[in-house]
């Protein structure tokens, strides 16, 4: 421009010389000055009109061409330039005569993205592009152009899922290309590489310092979190998410969450990285103890319920069991959910702290009075009792009495004289009976109740009911190999021995008699303490009644040699039977 300044100036010199060819010569000296537009190459233009179909843009040189208005438009349909915009273009042709030239901006575009590539390809720069389609053995990516990114070249591990990268715009190297055929061929492992060792370098300087970094949610399992720290991957484990107690991570963390995570492990020959989000904050159990002393009253919330009791939170990061025997004095429920529900409020006593294992006893029953500190007073041994059974077991039956407490009727004293299998054959759940307190166990909590104790024992009478020598008849109630059970009255029985069930020898005793049958027989001895009677048929032999039988067999017409034969073939081992 100065030149041409300069050359202007010598023109108007003489103003009154040159006033007649001013305007002429200046356009001549103006135009000759522009560069001479040539066909094929990529110039510069401005844009001076801008039309429902077309761009128009003026090259220099009083020329002029359209473009389709297409060609400025963005991805979103929007209009890219306005009037006075310079644009480069590609000259296609010229017609000198009417001035109009044939130019062309996606031509243009492709040449100066051919130049591009030529310039990162030689300098090892990067260029971005947008994934566009799968196709086989890798992705399609629009750089401007068509380019081939190949599947060994997307990440740097394999990949299984390429369609998630479609739509995604990334960085990437020329690794080479043929103008001629249009041929590119693209690569994201080196700057993935070169990323991940920076990290590595940023994870490692960070860890000498306090150790934190943002990352991205990457991925949420059963066990915890992958972390995005960006180009390397760490473990956030769901033990290490909170103080608290958590479910699952997903109860905390979503995909795509960006989260503050301290660095607690790196495994550089693994490249395995541990991240902690609890540790960014105060340990809650620093200073339990003195925060919850012993006896200390407290409410927390039920988040846990175990066959053995139940969690109860204090406070965010610490909880407490209240086992099954300390939630209540009396009622022994079969398992704590009984009692309580996950949410629940509760009030609670702290019994036992232990800071190192982070374990809190609590008890919940200590906040209510313990009726078994009154229930010896009000109950004393041998009172009569009236209450509903609670429960029918094969060892006995429960009784309700107050204060939620039960007694234990064992099945040893549920009758005095009836030999019972099962408390089910006398008592029902819900069944009102009468009962004499026996005994009150107030440190292993045992109420034992009696109910045959409500009568006299009948063993007590026996002895002098049945002495010795006495003569009793009853029915057979058992057969066994070593003798007979004869009942000679309600609930009591005698045993017959198989040695004294006849004179005559007896292989078995189910040979001799059977259950049902009735029996006639001699008190041997009564044995109070252990509540038998030995009984005997054979030593009513010796009682002398010897005619009662002899008139008994022959009132069957027995004919018998002598009465030793009679009793030998036709009494046999009957002897005694009526």
């Amino acid at each position: 421009m100065e030149n041409l300044e300069t050359q202007t100036n010598n023109f108007i010199t003489d103003e009154g010389e040159h006033e007649m060819a001013r305007e002429e010569d200046f356009a001549e000296l103006v135009e000759s000055s522009f560069h001479k537009v040539q066909e094929g190459e990529v110039v510069t233009g401005i844009v001076v009109q801008v039309t429902s179909d077309y761009v128009m843009v003026d090259v220099g040189s009083k020329s002029e061409g359209q473009i389709p208005l297409e060609q400025f438009l963005d991805e979103k349909g929007e209009l890219t330039v306005k009037v006075g915009d310079e644009v480069q273009v590609f000259l296609e042709d010229t017609e000198e005569s009417s001035g109009q030239v044939k130019i062309s901006k996606s031509k243009a575009d492709k040449i100066r993205i051919w130049e591009e590539i030529a310039a990162v390809c030689e300098t090892e720069r990067t260029i971005v592009g947008r994934v566009v389609a799968r196709v086989k053995g890798g992705l399609q990516v629009d750089i401007g152009v068509p380019a081939f990114l190949p599947g060994s070249q997307v990440d740097l591990r394999p990949v299984r899922n390429f369609e998630k990268y479609i739509g995604e715009s990334f960085e990437f190297n020329v690794l080479k290309y043929n103008r001629k055929r249009g041929n590119i061929v693209l690569s994201r492992k080196p700057l993935l590489e070169k990323q991940k060792e920076e990290r590595k370098n940023l994870i490692l300087g960070t860890m000498e310092g306090s150790g934190l970094f943002v990352g991205t949610v990457k991925n949420i399992t059963d066990y915890g979190a992958f972390i995005d720290l960006g180009g390397i991957d760490g473990l956030l484990h769901i033990t290490d998410m909170s103080w608290g107690r958590i479910n699952h991570p997903s109860d905390v963390l979503k995909v795509g969450d960006q989260i503050q995570v301290k660095v607690l492990k790196f495994d550089q020959d693994k490249e395995r990285v541990s991240l902690g989000m609890k540790q960014i904050q105060p340990d809650p159990w620093e200073n339990v103890e003195e925060r919850y002393p012993k006896e200390s009253e407290w409410t927390g919330k039920v988040v846990s319920i175990t066959d053995y009791g139940v969690f109860v939170e204090l406070e965010k990061g610490v909880e407490g069991l209240v086992h099954i025997s300390e939630m209540t004095w009396t009622k022994k429920p079969r398992h704590p959910s009984k009692l309580v529900q996950v949410g629940d409020e509760v009030d609670v006593m702290v019994l036992n702290v232990d800071k190192e294992q982070k374990r809190i006893s609590l008890g919940m029953k200590q906040l209510k009075p313990n009726p078994w500190d009154v229930i010896a007073e009000r109950y004393p041994e041998g009172t009569k009792i009236e209450g509903k059974i609670r429960n029918v077991t094969d060892f006995g039956v429960f009784v309700g009495i107050d204060e939620g407490i039960d007694g234990l009727v064992h099945i040893s004293d549920i009758s005095w004289t009836q030999r019972i299998k099962h408390p089910g054959e006398l008592y029902k759940k819900g069944q009102t009976v009468q009962a004499v307190v026996l005994n009150i166990d107030k440190e292993n909590e045992r109420f034992s109740l009696g109910i045959k104790q409500m009568q006299e024992d009948p063993w007590e009478t026996i002895p002098d009911r049945y002495p010795p020598g006495a003569k009793v008849r009853g029915k057979v109630t058992s057969v066994t190999d070593f003798g007979v059970f004869l009942e000679i009255e309600e609930g009591i029985e005698g045993m017959i021995h198989v040695s004294e069930l006849s004179k005559e020898r007896v292989n078995s005793p189910s040979d001799f008699t059977k259950e049902g049958e009735e029996l006639t027989a001699m008190v041997l001895k009564v044995n109070k303490k252990d509540k038998k009677i030995a009984l005997s048929i054979k030593s009513l032999e010796k009682t002398g009644d010897y005619e009662q039988v002899k008139g008994y067999m022959h009132s069957q017409e027995v004919v018998a040699s002598n009465l030793g034969d009679l009793l030998k073939e036709n009494l046999g081992s009957n002897f005694g039977k009526e």
